[in-house]
């Protein structure tokens, strides 16, 4: 109920929207439908037109007025086949009110040249123009003020011409009158009711248009939404690398698929060096920068099957599939050299990034992560404790292995004394770290 309100609101007296880009669009959508039934409805009538020919022929046989009566019924006829041809051609023809309402002129001057032609039957007459009244109405696509001047013209000139030349009893010419103005009026009423069903249903569709955009962009907001709520639950919002939770999932998955095939998984904890110092003496600012740096040129040198995370705070964590100690060492070397090759340079302030790392191989008899971390923790661990900036793994038992860059001629002990040695006390404020080995 409210909706028909609406529209009825929406529509003026003829019918038609009250706004004329809304009634623009209403039309355009409606012109190919138009230029169909007015082709239609002119074939029609060309044929209707010629065929009344043979009647004026059985009654006033092959005289003048036949004649006369033949030509105006080709004349109407042949411009009710080139409208017809030309709205083929170009459909928008079908709503320019010009050639239509020539048209229409053209047709009921020859429906009202027969009543003087024949005044004796009359009877034909008010039959062709009571058909020519409905036609206007109900199967020409014109607009509602174009068709009521068609049909004033058509009955003011029934009027004068029966007057003047076929003068009826004032009751036969009354009932005449009410006959037309009754089908006028039920035609006028039926063409506005099937206008305004016309538009409501175009404004039914047009909302429906609408409610499926809205719903199709709610749709693609909220999918959007869940793949950021998703990439939220899986990534660390920082660093922008997996977060925790997401890293066990995945490398379990690697764990599962290692016990499975029998093939080789290293796990990796990277600590980033003296990192409480660069957030108590630059900021925490900095010190996230630094977090993210470390974490973009960490996921740099790893290969597409690596699985990288957050550990938590400084620490990061990161699964080697198909990677023995061996291959670890090579990818762990070769993450150190990225994050220390280049200082980072933030408001002034230069600092030497490095980063110790502790190395260890998930044993084929391990059914979960923990044992494979917890050894490389105590390599992280022991690497922090020998100098920093460095990769230590480790084999088969508690025997660590420290691996700097140096020669791997050098003996653990050697490479623990100088990483010793190097680490620094104290860093100094606002300005580069000490070297670091």
């Amino acid at each position: 109920m409210a909706t028909d309100a609406g529209n009825a609101n929406e529509l003026d007296w003829r019918g038609e929207f009250r706004d004329s880009a809304k009634e623009a669009l209403f039309r355009r959508t409606m012109q190919a439908h138009d230029a169909c039934q007015l082709r239609h409805a002119l074939v029609v009538a060309t044929v209707l037109f010629l065929a009344f020919s043979l009647t004026d022929f059985s009654l006033l046989g092959s005289s003048t007025t036949f004649l006369v009566l033949l030509a105006m019924r080709a004349t109407v006829a042949a411009s009710f086949l080139l409208l017809a041809l030309a709205v083929w051609r170009r459909p928008s023809l079908a709503q320019t009110p010009m050639p239509i309402n020539l048209v229409c002129l053209l047709a009921v001057s020859g429906v009202l040249l027969t009543i003087p032609l024949k005044p004796d039957d009359l009877v034909t007459s008010l039959a062709s123009i009571v058909t020519a009244s409905m036609a206007l109405y109900l199967f020409i696509p014109n607009r509602l003020p174009w068709m009521l001047a068609s049909n004033a013209y058509l009955l003011g000139g029934f009027l004068i011409l029966v007057v003047v030349w076929s003068p009826l009893p004032g009751g036969v010419l009354a009932n005449s009158l009410l006959l037309l103005g009754f089908v006028n009026l039920l035609c006028w009423l039926t063409v506005s009711r099937i206008h305004r069903l016309q538009r409501a249903q175009f404004a039914s569709l047009l909302e429906e248009r609408a409610i499926n955009r809205r719903l199709k962009e709610e749709i693609e907001e909220r999918n959007q939404l869940e793949q950021r709520l998703r990439h939220m639950a899986r990534t660390d919002e920082l660093t922008g690398i997996t977060n925790r939770r997401r890293f066990f999932e995945l490398a379990e998955q690697e764990r599962r698929r290692a016990h499975r095939d029998g093939t080789p998984l290293s796990l990796c904890m990277v600590d980033i060096d003296y990192f409480k110092a660069i957030n108590d003496i630059h900021g925490h600012a900095i010190g996230d920068l630094a977090l993210t740096v470390v974490a973009a040129r960490c996921q740099s040198v790893l290969r597409e099957s690596d699985i990288i995370g957050r550990y938590g705070g400084e620490e990061f964590v990161i699964a080697l599939p198909l990677a023995n100690l061996l291959t670890a060492r090579e990818i762990a070397e070769r993450l150190r050299q990225a994050v220390c090759r280049q200082p980072l340079e933030v408001k002034g302030v230069v600092l030497d990034l490095t980063v110790t790392v502790g190395i260890s191989r998930v044993d084929d008899g391990e059914m979960t992560l923990d044992p494979g971390l917890l050894r490389a923790d105590r390599a992280l661990y022991a690497g922090k404790e020998s100098g920093r900036n460095c990769v230590v793994m480790t084999p088969q038992g508690p025997e660590l292995t420290l691996l700097e860059s140096v020669p791997t001629a050098v003996t653990p002990g050697a490479v623990r004394a100088t990483a010793s040695v190097a680490a620094p006390a104290a860093i100094p404020a606002g300005g580069r770290l000490p070297g670091r080995s």
